[in-house]
């Protein structure tokens, strides 16, 4: 349990440690659509789904290098309170339709990044 929980830390401080690195990206322009948010959770919902599918594929579901990995790194690197934060400001802002757009891209894409991780490793 203790190894666990190590694993788990130690993924999450370095996911979050490359989403911090990431936010300095000089991704702005005058809308202000959160892309940098979008394209680390589209990352990060490709990469969950490459590695889940490998731990299925080599028989690695119990392993510490999955629970570093998925829910370590992962974790640690998506963000969904900064996309609500981000999406409620949006509207709050009065860009109803930006924060629409943001949410419904959010979701579609990182569904998508998702399979598409998978299906990357399926035979």
């Amino acid at each position: 349990m203790l190894w666990n929980c190590f694993c788990v830390g130690a993924g999450g401080f370095l996911g979050a440690v490359c989403r911090y690195v990431l936010g300095f990206l000089p991704v702005s322009d005058k809308t202000q659509f959160p892309a940098v948010t979008l394209g680390i959770n589209v990352l990060g919902a490709f990469a969950i789904g490459l590695i889940s599918q490998a731990a299925v594929k080599y028989g690695m579901s119990d392993s510490r290098w999955i629970l570093l990995l998925k829910t370590g790194v992962c974790g640690g690197f998506t963000t969904f309170s900064t996309f609500a934060l981000e999406s409620s400001d949006l509207a709050a802002s009065g860009k109803y339709g930006m924060s629409v757009v943001y949410m419904a891209l959010s979701v579609i894409l990182c569904l998508g990044a998702v399979f598409a991780g998978k299906m990357m490793l399926r035979s």
